[in-house]
């Protein structure tokens, strides 16, 4: 296993694991109440791999995602209080009330959004790092995306130009093993995703997207080649979410055996055992972070609840 960081970073890193999963819970319930609109994904599991990889990325590079993507700006800094107030279409959300859960965009901190179609983040990855190149910058842009998404023509096409003109792209897929209610085995022939890097001529490495350690080992290993190097890799995370494929989905495509199984390894409790375990953290520790985590998405909700609707003239 990773070696554990040191206390303080320990701390940080438990700290938005812990906002994304209440963040999300809490997203969740505002959606029943109707207070959210439009379409809503929840990446209830997948907390491990998003700070995982958001963490050993630097300030100046690019991160792209699809449509599950509240814990990625949530992660790279965006305040909770402008993401909740994007879901609930308020003027003070991230992209002004108008993207809603699946667009999320934060060019501050060069979260470059979410897109509602599946693999429609790819060839813009490949822009963002071709922008790079050309300014002769050293910032990598990850791509994030989910198992499906690899099965479609924009991969094909973006990993074979991202290889071909050695853009610096760590394409990062979270395998969560369904595409919508899709499993692994119906929908790709290569059920090990990162074998598909082998037709491009670049790296490829399969890693545990439910070990936050691992994800940072292995992601940061990556993006350290890809800066060093000009050329992309494939990184695919296995992991999975608690929740349906969207608020809509009823489930019936895995039973309840399978998530309890999965929900075993959940990444905080896995997280907070070995810190404990280890001397980093104290079980008070863990206790603090999860108080923290709770009233900033208190004060989130009460931001977005009390935050105006967009103004009328501002939709010409």
């Amino acid at each position: 296993m990773a070696k554990l960081p040191d206390r303080q970073t320990s701390l940080e890193l438990l700290g938005r694991m812990c906002l994304i999963r209440r963040f999300e819970e809490e997203a969740g319930r505002q959606y029943q109440r109707a207070k959210a609109g439009g379409f809503l994904h929840l990446a209830i599991g997948e907390e491990a791999t998003i700070v995982g990889t958001t963490s050993v990325m630097r300030e100046d590079d690019y991160l792209i995602g699809t449509y599950r993507t509240h814990g990625h700006a949530l992660a790279r800094g965006t305040p909770a209080n402008e993401v909740m107030a994007e879901l609930f279409g308020k003027e003070t959300g991230t992209s002004g009330g108008r993207g809603g859960s699946m667009h999320i965009f934060d060019a501050e901190r060069r979260f470059m959004g979410g897109y509602g179609i599946v693999g429609g983040n790819l060839p813009l990855a490949a822009g963002l790092a071709l922008a790079s190149q050309y300014r002769e910058e050293d910032s990598v842009t990850v791509c994030m995306f989910g198992d499906g998404a690899s099965n479609t023509g924009n991969f094909g096409e973006t990993m074979n130009l991202a290889a071909l003109w050695s853009l610096p792209v760590l394409f990062l897929v979270e395998n969560n093993l369904y595409g919508m209610g899709t499993a692994l085995e119906r929908h790709s022939a290569v059920t090990d995703l990162s074998r598909k890097a082998a037709g491009y001529g670049i790296d490829g490495e399969r890693i545990d997207g439910m070990s936050l350690l691992e994800v940072r080992d292995r992601v940061g290993h990556h993006l350290e080649e890809v800066r060093s190097s000009g050329k992309p890799s494939l990184v695919e995370a296995f992991t999975y979410r608690y929740r349906g494929h969207s608020a809509a989905d009823p489930e019936i495509y895995r039973d309840k055996a399978e998530v309890e199984e999965w929900q075993q390894k959940d990444p905080i409790e896995t997280l907070i055992k070995v810190c404990v375990e280890d001397g980093v953290l104290k079980e008070a520790d863990a206790e603090a972070v999860r108080r923290e985590a709770d009233e900033t998405v208190e004060a989130a909700v009460k931001f977005a609840d009390e935050s105006p609707e967009p103004a009328l003239e501002s939709l010409y």
